[in-house]
């Protein structure tokens, strides 16, 4: 079930996610969900460490690294 948009994605992903980040998280799951023949809980695991090589949290807020 690949991710047409960000709209598309879980509501704990858009609600706690920037949409930089989203963008991240939607197109390494929809990468992986093609490159491991559907399977999800793989995608959703790449997805997030897509998004943890660029973000990290900072209290409740997902911050860029560079940003520090």
């Amino acid at each position: 079930m690949p991710y047409a948009s960000n709209e598309d994605l879980p509501p704990a992903i858009r609600a706690h996610l920037p949409a930089h980040a989203q963008d991240i998280y939607r197109a390494a799951f929809n990468n992986a969900w093609t490159r491991y023949a559907g399977r999800e809980e793989t995608a959703h695991r790449i997805a997030w460490a897509a998004v943890k090589r660029r973000y990290r949290k900072a209290g409740d807020e997902w911050v860029p690294i560079a940003a520090e």
